[in-house]
């Protein structure tokens, strides 16, 4: 990313709590403006790398960078450059909605001759208007997201950190808070955000996968997945999980992930395999009511990322 305008430059970042190592030699740089992903199953260290972002956590080793800020050396600067929204946000239950975002907006210094144009723009993209007079406890879990962001976007940051902001959240919801976010980069919002959920994989311009703490990928979601070393078989039986222990004990099948009633298998060759697949399944007493090629969707390209490099580090290579 050389010559690049870099929002976020982090070197080495590492954390452990005790003999945990939550987070490990992170390296990666975020653009000014990009919609930035980490990725990853709880427990991969999404939460902690953005703490340390956000100058709420001391790394353990190494250092990052927001907007020039260390977050080794000037924590405190670092949070006036930022707003980091968490999974549990700090609102105030029995304030309005109103009167969060006003409590926000005195925190951060907000002018209040700029307070009215602000707070009619949040309004108009979060629809909570019309709900400015209701209590923050009498919201539901969407709307208290959607309030959230609102709060932490108070101060026109020129960087938001989100920790798994749409974690919980209805469908209709989660729509809503990423078409929210999807404006703000438009405006030139940087936004680094966590999520687990690999279906919103493919709204970010580029995204780190993270499992146990470590970088196990890192591009465009499109990029991952041309590079993807495997083909996905998908069966569909009636006996998913009988079958995935069955499948994994078949040579050439990398991984085996059920999907309801639909089983995945990584593969190098499909074509080679499907007979093998149908032919051991069945001789086992497991139906195959379908078997075919499908192209991978993002947890697909997760599972072969982190049972690739987790198998390289077993066998003393580098990732």
């Amino acid at each position: 990313m050389n010559g690049r305008d870099l929002a976020i430059v982090v070197n080495g970042l590492s954390r452990t709590f005790g003999d945990i190592r939550a987070v490990e030699d992170l390296t990666f740089s975020v653009e000014r403006g990009e919609l930035f992903g980490l990725l990853g199953p709880d427990g991969a260290g999404k939460t902690t790398t953005l703490r340390m972002l956000a100058g709420i956590l001391k790394p353990s080793a190494g250092d990052a960078a927001v907007n020039g800020k260390s977050v080794v050396r000037e924590p405190e600067a670092v949070k006036h450059e930022i707003a980091f929204m968490s999974q549990r946000f700090g609102l105030y239950t029995d304030l309005t909605v109103m009167e969060n975002i006003t409590f926000y907006a005195d925190l951060y210094l907000v002018p209040f001759e700029e307070r009215p144009a602000r707070i009619e723009r949040l309004f108009a993209f979060s629809n909570l208007g019309q709900f400015q007079d209701r209590l923050a406890g009498a919201l539901s879990g969407g709307m208290k997201q959607k309030l959230g962001l609102s709060c932490a976007l108070i101060h026109q940051p020129s960087v938001l950190l989100l920790d798994e902001p749409t974690f919980g959240v209805d469908p209709v919801s989660r729509r809503d808070l990423w078409m929210i976010i999807h404006e703000m980069v438009g405006q030139g919002t940087t936004v680094l955000a966590s999520t687990s959920y690999m279906d919103e994989a493919e709204r970010f311009d580029r995204l780190a996968m993270l499992d146990r703490g470590r970088l196990r990928a890192l591009d465009t979601p499109d990029s991952l997945r041309e590079k993807l070393e495997v083909e996905i078989v998908a069966v569909t039986t009636g006996e998913a999980r009988q079958a995935r222990s069955i499948a994994l004990e078949i040579s050439g099948v990398r991984s085996a992930t059920v999907f309801g009633g639909s089983l995945h298998l990584a593969v190098a060759s499909a074509a080679e395999m499907i007979p093998k697949i149908h032919a051991e399944l069945t001789r086992r007493g497991i139906e195959v009511l379908d078997i075919r090629t499908l192209p991978p969707g993002m947890e697909d390209v997760f599972i072969d990322y982190t049972t690739r490099t987790r198998r390289s580090r077993e066998g003393g290579e580098m990732p």
